[in-house]
């Protein structure tokens, strides 16, 4: 176990929380006597969850989906799954080649957890895979297509094509656990006619397509980044592709509705309508002429990935604490009350090392569904280790 640094933190960084915040503030449990451990014990290995736009525990609380690897880059390893209460793991795919260790095989939990899915590299082409946890029986759900995150309590998983060479398949497209159909939902198309100027200016004239969907808690809406693909199978480049932009749109209707020209690491909020962006700054995805909102007293810590917990009353977000204080190199993960009143952190390490990949991990911190456990990655070592902060009461 590793003992909270928070207090350590209020006072070399000058944090804005108070150690003895009255018991009802959202803050409260997370401002002091916090736990923070790898979540598995296994030595020699990293051990990565995906993304901070997905919850690496499993609906039910009880087991913890990562992706281990031996490799020193971290882009080649199995999915596991971990009995939080015995250590079990459990093996649900070996030998998987991702793209990065940066998100690794965006591996995520799907139907209520019946399934565990992700996309994979088999000989040179692009596949999406669904498994069932008790069976480990396997769908091959797509092939030359990668999957953005969808909720894990739905059936619905969003498809994409390759954002490099991604051929005449440019939309976005859902598949349905539960009918084993995939469908057409959001089509590039609708995206450059709605934003044709922009689109013509930022890509230079280059095909787009629909890249990075993530599905809303309620799976009636999404947003997504554009890609104008440079061509060719190499996928491990920063120059594969130009991303950018932040598109919502609504899946019931097919309707795109909200648009912002810059995409940085937005994230829903529970209602499926607010999307938090790094800088902290709170949008409308609905109502286009809504003014946003900017959490002026939470720190913006640079590289920050945001996201908001269950209860919509806490964000939780990374970064580098240079503009605190802190030594180059060093990273925290910080809680904040969503009113902007409150913030602390939790957790100070060094981000240097890990995982060797071309595109490096990031802690990507996110919320368990309870709002009680943080998991985020670490890299203060060889190896890069998916940690759990545990708050007071937890």
């Amino acid at each position: 176990m590793f003992s909270s640094p928070v207090h350590f933190a209020v006072v070399f960084l000058c944090c804005a929380a108070s150690p003895d915040l009255p018991a009802d503030e959202p803050l409260a449990p997370w401002n002091k006597d916090v736990v923070n451990h790898p979540v598995s014990e296994v030595a020699g290995r990293h051990t990565i969850h995906s993304y901070y736009t997905a919850n690496p525990e499993s609906p039910d609380g009880k087991q913890v989906l990562f992706f281990a690897s031996t490799d020193a880059r971290g882009e080649t390893g199995d999915i596991i799954v971990l009995d939080r209460t015995t250590g079990a793991e459990k093996v649900i795919a070996s030998g998987i080649v991702a793209e990065d260790a940066h998100r690794v095989a965006c591996q995520q939990w799907l139907a209520g957890g019946r399934l565990v899915a992700w996309h994979e590299v088999v000989d040179g082409r692009w596949r999406v895979v669904a498994a069932d946890v008790e069976t480990l029986e396997r769908t091959v759900v797509a092939e030359d297509r990668q999957i953005g995150f969808g909720q894990p309590s739905s059936n619905l998983l969003p498809v994409y094509s390759r954002h490099w060479n991604p051929g005449s398949d440019r939309d976005l497209y859902l598949w349905d656990a539960a009918t084993g159909e995939t469908r057409t939902a959001i089509t590039a198309a609708a995206v450059e006619e709605k934003h044709r100027e922009w689109i013509a200016k930022e890509f230079s004239g280059k095909p787009i397509s629909i890249f990075f969907p993530v599905l809303s808690p309620d799976s009636k809406r999404v947003f997504f980044k554009l890609a104008a693909g440079n061509g060719g199978d190499d996928y491990r480049s920063k120059n594969a592709s130009h991303r950018q932009g932040i598109v919502a749109a609504d899946l019931v209707t097919g309707k795109v509705e909200w648009f912002r020209a810059k995409w940085g690491h937005p994230a829903w909020f529970p209602d499926s309508r607010r999307i938090l962006e790094m800088g902290n700054v709170v949008f409308d995805s609905v109502d286009p002429a809504a003014p946003y909102q900017k959490l002026k007293e939470i720190p913006s810590l640079r590289g920050s990935h945001p996201s908001v917990n269950p209860g919509g009353t806490l964000m939780v977000s990374d970064g580098m604490t240079e503009s605190l204080g802190g030594p180059a190199g060093e990273w925290a993960i910080q809680v904040g009350d969503l009113r902007g009143v409150h913030w602390t952190l939790i957790h100070r390490f060094d981000q240097t090392k890990g995982a060797k990949s071309w595109r490096r991990n990031d802690p990507h911190p996110v919320f368990s569904a309870d709002g009680k456990r943080i998991y985020y990655n670490v890299s203060d070592g060889e190896f890069t280790r998916l940690f759990v902060a545990e708050c007071s009461g937890g």
